[in-house]
């Protein structure tokens, strides 16, 4: 390890985070953080990277437009799991090493899933906002053990989403692209069609990355296979899915409920979705569980040595 490297950081929660910056002030003398809490985007993030050959990124976007400009910068260590803001073909183009490992804060977001599914089945926000409003009545909800929950997408979230959901006797439906036959009879899970999936599912949940293959993959179409009295939860990325159509069919009453923690436009500014009373949303947090950022920014130091040239 050369201690000498000069390391940016350019996520502002790892900055921010008193054990993080200790652990990689423990490694590395001279390290950048992002002490402002600025959003960097084009020449901002160009300025704050500058002069340093390792950086640790999270949000912001990596392209050869970065590169060409800071032709000091190596390696590249990913804050996190998705890495849609990364452009792989350029981090090839221009030699830069990559440090990424996938699955690090999947027990956070698999637990987040099971809270948001719960919560809609029970009416909780609903409930709660009614009880401070003075209003005291019950609402009958379901189970979760009694429900058919479809996972899109089976990577690292959507296979501990499965294995807790086993737990609470669901009926588990998977699609992905890939085939994970001993996964599946060891948890007692159906390997289905994305049609089939959404036409069965009462919860539908996404778990997977947004890239070419998988933006829009919940279409106006696809949404509307869905039963009425279904659920859908978003907790992967902004972009997989319809959202204005996902508006009309909550205001319609097409759709029961959804949970969404990602938007294509972060923060999100239709405030007519938002404000749906059946639409539960948070801001991107999934993976905000302590443990959770502790071992992405546990990932993201190794990375800044652990690391190769994307193949």
């Amino acid at each position: 390890m050369n201690k000498t490297s000069k390391v940016a950081v350019t996520s502002r929660s790892f900055s921010k985070h008193p054990v993080l910056r200790e652990e990689l002030l423990a490694r590395y003398e001279n390290v950048t953080f992002n002490d402002e809490g600025l959003k960097l985007v084009g020449e901002q993030l160009v300025d704050f990277l500058r002069g340093h050959d390792k950086a640790i990124t999270a949000l912001e976007k990596i392209d050869d437009n970065i590169f060409a400009l800071l032709p000091e910068l190596k390696v590249i260590s990913k804050y996190g799991v998705g890495v849609d803001m990364i452009d792989i073909d350029a981090l090839r183009r221009n030699n830069i090493r990559f440090g990424w490992k996938g699955g690090v804060n999947k027990r956070s977001v698999s637990e987040m899933t099971i809270a948001c599914a719960i919560s809609l089945l029970r009416h909780f926000s609903e409930a709660n906002q009614e009880v401070r409003n003075g209003v005291w009545r019950q609402h009958i909800g379901h189970q979760l053990s009694n429900q058919v929950v479809g996972i899109i997408g089976f990577g690292h979230i959507g296979k501990d989403l499965g294995m807790l959901l086993s737990a609470f006797g669901t009926k588990v439906l998977a699609y992905d692209i890939l085939n994970f036959p001993e996964y599946y009879e060891q948890y007692n899970i159906t390997p289905v069609s994305l049609e089939e999936l959404l036409k069965i599912s009462d919860i539908v949940t996404l778990h997977v990355p947004l890239d070419d293959s998988t933006r829009n993959i919940l279409s106006k179409d696809k949404l509307n296979l869905m039963k009425t009295s279904a659920l859908l939860i978003n907790h992967a990325r902004g972009g997989l899915v319809d959202e204005l159509e996902l508006k009309l069919m909550l205001k319609e009453g097409r759709l029961a409920g959804a949970a969404f923690d990602v938007f294509s436009n972060e923060p999100p500014d239709d405030l007519e979705l938002l404000n749906i009373p059946n639409f539960f949303v948070t801001p991107h947090i999934g993976g905000s569980a302590e443990e959770g950022i502790l071992a992405m920014g546990r990932a993201a130091i190794d990375g800044l040595e652990d690391n190769s040239i994307p193949m």
